[in-house]
Order: structure tokens, then C-alpha cells, then sequence
């Protein structure tokens, strides 16, 4: 009789949720913090602000954005890695979070084995665009008129290790050419083209769009493989003359290691589900901007190849920000 009895409440006990599934159904009770390694105004902290309103809106709890921009993401990313693992910190990063373990000499964190990936948010298109003083109308003719003028002309960027930062040290070591890096807090950069005092600048259209508009920069070719479909009059900068160059823009959502599966699951679930929402997918679209909304084992596998990548290519043009 007792063994039956005891038999019976282990089996009762197995069908009772485990504490990681409690915790996920439970999760989240209180505000969570969406840390953003880059400042305000830029597409990272745009996309973390379109997630965000929509977590908020599912859930009932406040996602609070927490700008930490500098070294490249470093000081955002250095943060997060560090937070509580339970699921109220989360992070926002793009391109540079492959390319800063070849960039600087030491890390305080492991892009890697101190995160663990949620999901891809989008890949976004970036543009070529320089002030309408530079004679240039096309990339040949750019990369013509700096093999002319070794050093003078100048590429703003959102500091070392920014996407735009990368974007133009590619295009400079598959062209062979000598421009002089000016480095800007952030979109600050943009500024910088607008008054003349930098010719050239790689941006996305959530920064530059507006300006493309208006005329007060030229759009002269796009990053990625193939031709932004809003812009179809756009070269790529691989057809344009420097053969092999390609990149677009990638952003995602990770967690602190060791983040409990289930939560990670939850956020990720949610995360996807706003991505597929028409109007999330459409204000995307209008910043070049194409939802992804994958799992967390393709994210992972996205974020390890970039980071293979860029060790290629920044130690072929001996690139360092320290």
C-alpha cells in the first residue's frame, strides 16, 4: 500500500511543470531592460524601440531602452554580458559584435560563450552617399578620384568598429584605395556629411533617407548583393566596379549566458511573432530594412560566421581600433 502511495505522488510530481517551465510561464513579472550599445537615433536603437513596443504591448510590462554606446559596442555589449542571466536584460547588436574580437587586441567579454541568441530581427541595406561637392556620380568614379588624390578625401563613420566603419575599410582594401577615417559619436556622422566636412559616408535609410530626398547627399551604389527593390536605380557596389564587395547589415537579440531555455524560447516566440505583425514588417521595409525572425540555432550559427569573416578581413588590411 505505501509503495503504491509513493508511487502515485512521484508520478503526480513528474506531470507538475519543471521550475524552468514555471519560470517561463511566469516570466516576465516585472520591467525589462533593452540595452542598446549604440546612441539614440540610429537603426539599432530604432529596431530595439519597434521590439520593444511590441513586447510591451504583449506582455503588460514596460521594455525599458538603455542606450550604452562607445568603443564600438563594447561598453553596451561588456554590460550585458554581465547582467543577471533571467531573462530582464537583453541586447540589441549588429555587425560590429562579429567584427570587435579582430578589431581590439582584448575583449572584457566573449562574444560567444557570454550570450546566448534569441533571433535575428532584420538585415538592412546599406548605402553609399557622399556630399554633392565630390565630383563622383559613381563608385568607379569615386575610387577613380581617390587613386587620383591619395589621402585627402575623408569617410565619417559612427566611431571605430561601426558598421559604416567596416563597411568603407572593405571597400577601401578590395579597391586598393587611401581615404583618411573620421571617426563621430554615433549618427553624429551623418551631421559631419551634411556640412561638408567628410565625402563620403556608408549609411542605412532610417539615418539617410530623408537627406537622399532632399538632395543634400547623392546616393551613389548599394552594399548588398543585389539591388534595394524601392531603389532599383541603385548599383551595387560589386557591379559598379569593385567586384566581390558585399554587405548588408545584420541585427539581433541576445541574452546573458546561461539565460533559462524556456525564457529564451518565450522571447524568442514573441520576438518572431512581432516581425510577422504587417505593420512592424512594412516600417522595416520603409528603412531598407527586411524582417528575419529566425531561431535562436540560426542566429548563432549567422553570428559565428561573421565573426569568421571579419577575422579574414581585417587581418588582410591589417585593421586594429586600439
Amino acid at each position: 500500500m505505501r509503495r503504491s502511495i509513493v508511487a502515485a505522488f512521484a508520478l503526480l510530481l513528474s506531470a507538475l511543470p519543471g521550475p524552468g517551465i514555471a519560470l517561463a510561464q511566469e516570466y516576465p513579472v516585472k520591467p525589462i531592460r533593452f540595452i542598446v550599445p549604440f546612441p539614440p537615433g540610429g537603426a539599432t536603437d530604432a529596431f530595439a524601440r519597434i521590439i520593444g513596443q511590441k513586447l510591451n504591448d504583449a506582455w503588460g510590462q514596460p521594455v525599458v531602452i538603455d542606450n550604452r554606446p562607445g568603443a564600438g559596442g563594447n561598453i553596451g555589449a561588456d554590460f550585458a554580458a554581465k547582467s543577471p542571466a533571467d531573462g530582464y536584460s537583453i541586447i540589441i547588436v549588429g555587425p560590429s559584435h562579429g567584427a570587435n574580437i579582430s578589431l581590439y587586441s582584448k575583449l572584457s567579454y566573449d562574444p560567444v560563450r557570454d550570450f546566448v541568441p534569441v533571433t535575428q530581427v532584420a538585415a538592412v541595406q546599406i548605402f553609399l552617399v557622399v556630399h554633392p561637392s565630390v565630383p563622383a556620380r559613381s563608385v568607379k568614379e569615386l575610387v577613380a578620384l581617390a587613386r587620383a588624390r591619395p589621402g585627402e578625401l575623408q569617410y565619417g563613420s559612427g566611431g571605430n568598429g561601426s558598421s559604416n566603419h567596416l563597411a568603407t575599410e572593405l571597400l577601401k582594401s578590395l579597391s586598393k584605395i587611401d581615404i583618411e577615417h573620421v571617426p563621430y559619436k554615433g549618427t553624429e556622422s551623418v551631421i559631419g556629411i551634411l556640412r561638408g566636412e567628410i565625402s563620403l559616408l556608408f549609411e542605412n535609410l532610417i539615418s539617410v533617407g530623408a537627406h537622399i530626398k532632399s538632395g543634400k547627399v547623392r546616393v551613389i551604389a548599394v552594399g548588398g548583393a543585389k539591388r534595394f527593390a524601392a531603389m532599383p536605380e541603385v548599383p551595387t557596389i560589386a557591379e559598379s566596379g569593385v567586384p566581390g564587395y558585399e554587405m548588408v547589415l545584420w541585427f539581433g537579440v541576445l541574452a546573458p549566458a546561461r539565460t533559462p531555455k524556456p525564457i529564451v524560447a518565450k522571447l524568442n516566440a514573441e520576438i518572431v511573432k512581432a516581425l510577422n505583425l504587417p505593420d512592424v514588417r512594412q516600417r522595416l521595409s520603409s528603412q531598407g530594412a527586411e524582417a528575419v525572425g529566425n531561431t535562436p540555432e540560426q542566429f548563432d550559427a549567422l553570428i559565428k560566421s561573421e565573426i569568421r569573416n571579419w577575422a579574414r578581413v581585417i587581418k588582410e588590411a591589417g585593421l586594429r581600433v586600439d
